[in-house]
């Protein structure tokens, strides 16, 4: 590992989230979220319909760039939305909370608000079935990826479970031909669905780390890494955190600054980890020694501080809070109620099961713990608890993020350029590093960070 010297300037690095809504429907209102989709691009309201095939499973129709940069498509029956491209956490949170207002404004105008609800959430508890956060960090090519960073980049990924879980009643464990023990109530939503440490697919053999090498920008500069195993965030500040603290290690990764230590089974203790909502944790590393988790995890964040702490307000910010959680984690984890979205959700149905006086196997639990995920204010459980006291707090009444892209980046060009489109009228074709139009201009756009 290179010695490292405090570096008081941010690292240039894109974010962007892939949201996979759950949806709720009522049997009078069947085909409910197509007509939703349909709205967002019914006369260019917020953005403009594909025209053309974007892949074998995406016909035309089927989704569409949004003029705040994003993009919103159908994705196996879910409504997907993808946040522009970021540069910074706080850009994060804005465009993320613009996915909820914008279907909040559908059902609401197309009169369907009492018949079809979405939440933010990763599970089915009826059919079994999951569903994604996906999460996408630019990285430069020449990231020193050895096997030692990325091994430990892998137990960062797997060990901040503990504060980006969103909590769920019960498991996909144990199915009809495991032994494993029953789970009342776990961390993550998603942990029992991720079954290896690397691979290239998404789908049916999901990853904590996807390695499809598909940068969506200049290959010789950039690298995308694709993450697909994290839980959706109701709590704004468990997203700050999320995002936050993840860029933080990747630009330790850069700098080539990680703390050298790696996982005996990343896997395994991801899972374990998840069926455990309360400590002491212990894990294996892959020198054989029992740590805590949290432990290990401050180590990253110590090495975050020693680099990079005062070179901007949102670094500071993501660091004191990662602080504020580890001690929570460690001694008191009432304290992370409002904060964390897996203790908030325990917290919430503990002492409404304790009041009701049911067992965590009662239905009336599962529908509490989906209600948490509400994306109207007036109805989510988990935004009635939210600590707002914080640069978490943003996104809420904010007209821009659903009509502009983030300044600093790409997605605002690509904002201005579909809007001359939808004025012209001409028949055009829009990706992320490129917009096309019937009349013969292409402007390609190779450099997420170009504003």
């Amino acid at each position: 590992m290179a010695s490292a010297k405090k570096n008081p300037r941010p690292l240039p690095r894109i974010t962007g989230l892939e949201t996979e809504y759950g949806c709720m429907v009522a049997s009078a209102a069947a085909g409910a979220v197509a007509r939703v989709r349909d709205w967002v691009f019914d006369h260019n309201r917020f953005g403009l319909i594909d025209r053309h095939d974007r892949d074998w499973d995406e016909p035309p129709g089927n989704g569409g760039f949004l003029f705040n940069g994003g993009r919103v498509y159908l994705d196996m029956g879910h409504f997907e939305y993808c946040t522009p491209e970021c540069a910074s956490v706080t850009d994060v949170l804005r465009y993320d909370r613009a996915g909820d207002r914008l279907l909040l404004a559908a059902v609401k105008d197309l009169g369907l608000a009492e018949s079809v609800h979405f939440f933010r959430n990763n599970i089915d508890h009826r059919s079994g079935a999951t569903f994604g956060c996906h999460e996408n960090f630019s990285l430069l090519r020449r990231a020193p990826l050895t096997e030692a960073n990325v091994l430990s980049l892998l137990a960062f990924l797997t060990l901040r479970v503990l504060f980006t879980g969103s909590g769920r009643v019960g498991s996909a464990r144990p199915t009809a031909n495991s032994t494993e023990p029953a789970v009342e109530f776990q961390v993550s939503q998603r942990a029992d669905y991720i079954e290896n440490d690397f691979y290239e697919w998404v789908q049916h053999n999901r990853a904590i780390i996807n390695t499809r090498d598909e940068p969506l920008a200049d290959r010789n500069k950039y690298r995308r890494l694709h993450l697909i195993h994290g839980d959706t965030h109701v709590l704004p500040s468990a997203l700050f955190l999320k995002i936050g603290a993840t860029r933080l290690v990747l630009d330790l990764m850069e700098a080539d600054s990680l703390p050298q230590l790696h996982l005996a089974d990343a896997v395994g203790t991801l899972r374990s980890l998840s069926h455990q909502p309360a400590p002491p944790w212990t894990v294996r590393l892959g020198s054989g020694e029992m740590a805590d988790p949290v432990e290990v995890l401050s180590r990253f964040r110590q090495r975050a501080q020693q680099l990079f702490s005062g070179r901007d307000a949102e670094t500071d910010a993501v660091l004191d809070l990662w602080l504020k959680v580890e001690r929570g984690l460690a001694s008191d984890l009432s304290s992370l109620v409002g904060l964390v979205d897996w203790v908030t959700k325990q917290h919430l149905l503990e002492a409404f099961r304790q009041s009701e006086k049911l067992e965590w196997d009662d239905p009336w639990l599962e529908a509490q713990d989906l209600e948490y995920h509400h994306i109207d204010p007036e109805r989510s459980l988990g935004l009635a608890l939210a600590n707002l006291e914080g640069p978490w707090a943003v996104g809420w009444d904010d007209a821009e993020t659903l009509v502009r892209g983030p300044r600093q980046t790409r997605a605002n060009r690509r904002s201005e350029l579909m809007r001359k489109l939808a004025e012209g009228g001409h028949d055009y074709k829009i990706d992320w590093d490129q917009v096309e139009s019937a009349a013969g201009e292409t402007v390609l756009m190779p450099d997420p960070l170009g504003a």
